[in-house]
């Protein structure tokens, strides 16, 4: 039998979420590889997709979009990416469906994982250093930004923030880091001890982002959370600057005042991976997967595992991944 998580109406996920038992896929056909999944991770994300599923579905709608296994069968003819073969390990994204024990994946979205990475990082290989490579992109467009010009990132503790942070780092990039609370700031100078953090516990907040860019514009900001966050991001930026809106943690909205973005010419700009799936060339694509994997790769410390449940323990799971303050995903066993 198959064991794949499921749900047929949108709320909360700890609610609608539940598991079915199918059997098991028949053998792959032509484009097609099958994965014995080894891992997944409850990305916030896909959370938010189940929590915003418009009524009710005819039919169980599969959960889940990224995962890593091990290949067991592939479909006749088809020409899998390098690396990908019967007995290798490799991680899916995007895959509808990737929450469940077995996985009849589409060749394309199928990516070999190397030797040195665990399961737990190549269940996340792909999503959130696919967003980091995607935001760069879009910071990259600012003239100051890579010269004077410094960036700002919200939420710089999160998984996709700390990608970030090493990928700046790499590159020698001017980063001041922002997050919620004091224990969160310190624990973001232990692992990036060269780059400011600050804390908007402090009212002061804003004045201490001026202070640690140390004289450099505030070209551009990155912001997963939105609401009265994003609003006091767009003060924080220089002429021309650009806030790049990335996610949608807080409930309320972005209210700016058009004379906000007119008299300095600012540009806010909404970005999300799944808008980089369908915009996209299969060249850009392929040349931003072997860019994800080096990030992998190269900062494989940062990508930390909140808790390891099997799938029994899925309510468990769900309930950690949207806890405040956890830090890194949360992994599930699907066998």
């Amino acid at each position: 039998m198959n064991r794949r998580v499921v749900y047929t109406r949108g709320g909360s996920p700890a609610d609608v979420l539940t598991i079915i038992e199918e059997p098991e896929p028949a053998a792959p056909e032509h484009g097609q590889v099958l994965i014995r999944t080894t891992a997944f991770t409850v990305h916030p994300g896909d959370l938010q997709t189940i929590e915003a599923y418009p009524g009710k579905a005819a039919q169980p709608v599969p959960a889940g979009l990224e995962a890593t296994g091990v290949v067991e069968a592939i479909g006749p003819g088809t020409r899998a990416a390098p690396g990908v073969e019967v007995g290798g390990r490799v991680t899916v994204f995007p895959q509808p469906g990737a929450w469940s024990q077995w996985i009849v994946a589409d060749a394309e979205v199928v990516v070999a994982v190397p030797d040195e990475l665990s399961d737990g990082v190549a269940a996340q290989m792909l999503a959130n250093p696919l967003t980091t490579v995607m935001l760069r992109r879009e910071a990259e467009e600012h003239l100051a930004f890579g010269y004077d010009g410094c960036l700002v990132q919200t939420a710089a503790g999160s998984s996709v923030g700390r990608l970030v942070t090493g990928v700046s780092q790499f590159h020698n990039l001017a980063l001041v880091n922002v997050v919620r609370s004091g224990r969160g700031a310190a624990e973001l100078r232990t692992r990036f001890p060269d780059v400011p953090v600050v804390s908007t516990e402090h009212p002061g907040w804003a004045d201490e982002v001026r202070k640690a860019a140390d004289g450099r514009p505030v070209s551009v900001a990155f912001d997963p959370i939105g609401g009265k966050l994003a609003e006091s991001l767009l003060s924080l930026l220089a002429p021309g600057g650009k806030l790049v809106s990335y996610g949608l943690i807080a409930e309320e909205p972005i209210s700016v005042h058009a004379s906000t973005l007119l008299d300095k010419s600012l540009t806010l700009r909404g970005k999300s991976i799944g808008r980089w799936l369908s915009e996209a060339s299969a060249e850009r694509r392929a040349s931003d997967v072997a860019t994800a994997k080096q990030i992998a790769l190269g900062l494989k410390d940062q990508f930390e595992v909140a808790a390891t449940y099997g799938l029994g323990e899925l309510a468990d799971a769900v309930e950690l991944a949207v806890r405040p303050g956890k830090v890194g995903l949360v992994l599930v066993r699907p066998w």
